[in-house]
């Protein structure tokens, strides 16, 4: 099986169902003092919509700080409904499992663990159905990622079920070096999603050849460390992100990767981003990616591809390669997009720029596109 470079050193493992063993080099947890996450604008702009809400980080007048309130005023949160009357002949959905969003709380390592569950009235319960996990960005929530980027809608058209967890401090441990608080103090946030999937398998009829996970940014990292530290996910959906650390040995995972040619914050080009700080400081951000395209042939060495096809559409390139057991690895590379989410929820233009936030392109609806991809590519029998 290829093996990926070392970009970073790697992260522990912990030796949950459905996670790989580590290689034995492997360097031990982390220890550091909890810290909130401070001066969360330097971090990864992976969750404009939150930036924009939350005008206190900058530092300026007050008049600028009300304008900027006055911008970022707060969507309407979606509220939960009564569980619906009929259990799934499985009997394995629990009475705390509602129709619409419902918030939970597990603990992992001595941690109280925060995630939003979306069950739409269309998921059909009497048999498996599929699952989401959405990973938001560097200073994003659950509940960010649940309102910014549409996918409980597209829950609702296609009858599966989305999870929306929170990183600690509003970011995902994915190294020593990335990023923010969790990872200084070597939060274990792949045993965190294992344990989630568990979780809501206990709760529902999660069929496991149909579990997904996808995130931007930081929770893009995290979704490529899921696929190179487990076999939980079929599929992988990776918006404005990279891969960071070892990955010698990953099992063989249907790809979707999706990146605007002008991100400056993952650079298409691979390397530090404008957010870099060389992974030191209370809130370390190292990110050191191959470029893009390289790292999408790594995928297809791993999947046992064919030699992919190109096709062009306006800004959109597509460049897809069909692999073994039916798997698939793409790459769209959008032309002048920086680091967004294609088809997202725009920015408050001031907030935009001041805080320097690209506009989410609108050549592609990026969870749309993901949504297709991911139930076109369950896992193949045995796999």
């Amino acid at each position: 099986m290829p093996s990926f470079p070392d970009l970073l050193p790697a992260r522990p493992t912990s030796g949950r169902a459905g996670r790989r063993p580590a290689p034995a080099s492997r360097a031990g947890r982390l220890a550091g003092a909890p810290s909130p996450l401070a001066g969360t604008v330097s971090l990864l702009a992976g969750t404009p919509s939150l930036l924009a809400r939350t005008p206190s980080l900058l530092a300026g007048t007050l008049s600028l700080l009300v304008v900027l309130a006055a911008l970022a005023g707060c969507s309407p949160k979606r509220t939960d409904t009564k569980p619906d009357d009929g259990t799934p002949a499985s009997g394995q959905a629990g009475p705390d499992v509602a129709v619409g969003t419902s918030e939970h709380t597990m603990t992992v390592d001595g941690r109280d663990r925060t995630y939003r569950l979306y069950r739409p009235a269309s998921a059909d319960l009497s048999g498996p159905v599929p699952l989401v996990i959405m990973l938001h960005g560097a200073a994003g929530t659950g509940s960010q990622a649940e309102e910014a980027y549409g996918w409980t809608g597209q829950a609702d058209r296609d009858g599966f079920v989305v999870a929306f967890p929170d990183g600690l401090n509003r970011a995902w441990a994915v190294g020593p070096e990335c990023c923010g608080a969790p990872a200084r103090e070597g939060v274990d946030d792949v045993g965190f999603i294992t344990d989630l999937v568990a979780e809501i398998g206990r709760a529902l009829p999660v069929d496991p050849a149909r579990t997904y996970v996808t995130g931007i940014s930081n929770g893009g990292l995290l979704a490529y460390r899921l696929a190179c530290d487990t076999r939980i996910f079929a599929a992988v959906g990776a918006v404005a992100t990279t891969l960071t650390g070892q990955c010698p040995d990953p099992a063989p995972v249907s790809v979707l990767h999706i990146h605007g040619q002008q991100d400056k914050t993952m650079p298409y080009g691979g390397g530090p981003g404008r957010r870099d700080n060389d992974g030191t400081g209370r809130n370390p951000v190292h990110i050191d990616g191959p470029p893009i395209p390289e790292l999408a042939a790594r995928w297809r060495a791993v999947d046992d591809c064919d030699a992919p096809t190109v096709s062009t559409d306006g800004p959109v390139t597509r460049s897809t390669a069909t692999c073994s057991q039916g798997r698939a690895v793409e790459l769209i590379t959008i032309a002048g997009a920086g680091h967004q989410w294609p088809g997202g929820e725009p920015n408050p233009p001031l907030a935009e720029k001041l805080l320097h936030l690209d506009p989410p392109a609108t050549a592609l609806n990026a969870t749309d596109t993901i949504w297709r991809f991911f139930s076109a590519h369950p896992k193949p029998p045995g796999g």
